[in-house]
């Protein structure tokens, strides 16, 4: 899966007009907007919203030419050409109704039109309000991507997939994308999946954890994205990303600290493709291993005037992790003393381990959600879903404070790659327009997994981390009953161990 974020965009129009005298209409507009099936993203998520318009009437007699009111405004002064044309503006407000910019549409005397794109603040392409062509965005953007998981390089589930794919997109609508991940060596196959990243001739040194810490850069340029992967010791070892068959790693917070110093360090020392993408950047931090990111800009840049016009927009992908430690930690981190408050948290009595547990703690995804300029989730219903008591995970207050800058944008996939009609690693392509092949990819996995071959049983599957938030419980729940019934139940996923041997235990009916 990977994350679509499909937004609209409208082109301005300029229709040559021989009206006569200023006038000033609200009329309403309808808007025909056209889906785009690529990835996109909006990274000051500014929605379109009301359909009043605002009608700019030029004037081509008397004193006041091009004037409104007899005063030149700053639309008036867009109009400024050889000849006295008319203007039709579409009027653009946000949910709170607050006035976020103008759009331009033809206006319908069946004048000459003249096609004009204008640039905003967002990333967007779409049909115009005529079904003219798709264009693609004139505004550019530097976006540096910061994630502890990126495919195919690693992945352990849906965060790897969305900073593997949504980079790519961003970058064939001409954005300058980067993507900082750690290099993760584990002494297996996978490690090949690295070959082609080159070591860039830049070490940097922080101070962490009590001592000067030196990671290095490799560097891959594929798709038209920068893979800038951060080199240490601590990420050569066996099992995935965060953990081994024995848990968790102990020194994680370091491991993903120094991944966030990296990251604040690469747009101003990288010299890829010969230039540097500088202090404007745009921030995308995934979950709590990127969260310390604006934390640091924060804390440790702009005070000095570093990165004083760049923006940091947290991606919540799946809160119930969050960076939690001991409070002891925060020295650790190198930020001032002043700052300890941003990450600081405390757990509720309930969750404390005995009587003298005082609770207190470093939360670095809280710290994010606290410094960032913006919060996306993985869809609508997830934005709404972690201010709530329930799926908060004791954020839910501070979450429900910051409403005003949190949204969501619904998981999608990435139909170049999960197209039916043309992937190559299924036995029979099929489409919605020809369903006959699902029948030949049904029976192809009931033979691999040595299951009767009947095209007539229902087959149910599930693939996902083997997790209680998965609802694996549930289906742990339900097989009993379910299995009566006259249907096959394939699951694959791995995460929690005592699910894991619930699957290998149960036998012949699961896989």
């Amino acid at each position: 899966m990977c994350m679509l974020a499909c937004t609209y965009m409208e082109s301005l129009q300029l229709t040559r007009s021989s009206l006569c005298k200023s006038s000033l209409n609200l009329t309403p507009t309808k808007r025909n907007l056209g889906a785009i099936k690529q990835v996109c993203f909006v990274p000051l998520l500014r929605r379109k919203s009301g359909n009043g318009s605002l009608s700019l009437i030029k004037s081509v007699s008397g004193g006041n030419e091009g004037r409104l009111g007899g005063e030149q405004d700053g639309a008036s002064a867009v109009e400024e050409e050889k000849e006295k044309k008319g203007l039709r503006f579409y009027a653009e407000r946000d949910e709170s109704g607050s006035l976020i910019g103008f759009q331009l549409i033809p206006d319908h005397s069946g004048n000459e039109v003249i096609q004009k794109e204008v640039t905003t603040d967002k990333i967007e392409a779409s049909e115009d309000i005529e079904g003219a062509k798709k264009a693609k965005t004139k505004v550019s953007y530097n976006i540096v991507f910061v994630t502890s998981e990126a495919a195919p390089y690693s992945k352990t589930g849906g965060l790897g997939d969305v900073c593997g794919s949504l980079p790519i997109a961003l970058a064939a609508r001409g954005h300058r994308v980067m993507v900082v991940s750690p290099r993760y060596l584990h002494g297996s196959p996978k490690d090949k999946n690295f070959s082609n990243a080159v070591e860039l001739d830049r070490h940097i040194n922080m101070f962490c954890f009590g001592a000067v810490q030196e990671v290095a850069f490799f560097h891959e340029y594929r798709e038209g994205v920068d893979w800038v992967f951060v080199d240490h010791p601590s990420y050569h070892r066996p099992g995935n990303p965060y953990g081994d068959s024995h848990g968790a790693f102990g020194d994680n917070q370091f491991r993903f600290t120094l991944l966030c110093y990296a990251a604040c360090e690469a747009p101003l020392v990288l010299p890829l493709g010969g230039y540097t993408y500088g202090e404007k950047s745009l921030f995308l931090v995934n979950d709590w291993h990127a969260s310390l990111v604006p934390v640091l800009l924060a804390a440790k840049y702009r005070p000095y005037g570093v990165y004083k016009d760049a923006r940091c927009i947290l991606v919540i992908h799946n809160l119930a992790h969050q960076g939690v430690e001991p409070a002891i930690t925060y020295n650790n981190l190198s930020l001032p003393l002043e700052w300890c408050g941003a990450l600081q948290w405390v757990f509720p009595n309930w969750a404390r381990t005995h009587a003298l547990d005082t609770g207190e703690a470093v939360n670095f995804l809280k710290g994010a959600i606290v410094t960032s300029d913006r919060i996306l989730t993985v869809s609508k219903g997830y934005s709404g879903e972690i201010t709530t008591t329930e799926g908060g995970y004791g954020l839910h207050e501070l979450l429900s404070s910051r409403r005003s800058i949190l949204n969501g944008i619904t998981n999608g996939i990435d139909v170049t790659e999960w197209d039916p009609s043309l992937d190559e690693h299924i036995a029979s392509h099929y489409s919605a327009d020809d369903l006959t092949g699902k029948v030949q990819c049904k029976i192809s996995l009931q033979q691999n997994l040595g299951l009767p071959v009947r095209p007539d049983c229902p087959l149910i599957g599930f693939i996902g981390r083997l997790d209680y938030q998965k609802g694996i419980d549930l289906i742990r729940l339900a097989i009993p009953e379910l299995m009566e019934d006259d249907v096959q139940f394939v699951m694959l996923g791995s995460g929690d161990p005592q699910f894991e041997d619930w699957m290998r235990a149960t036998g012949g009916s699961i896989y």
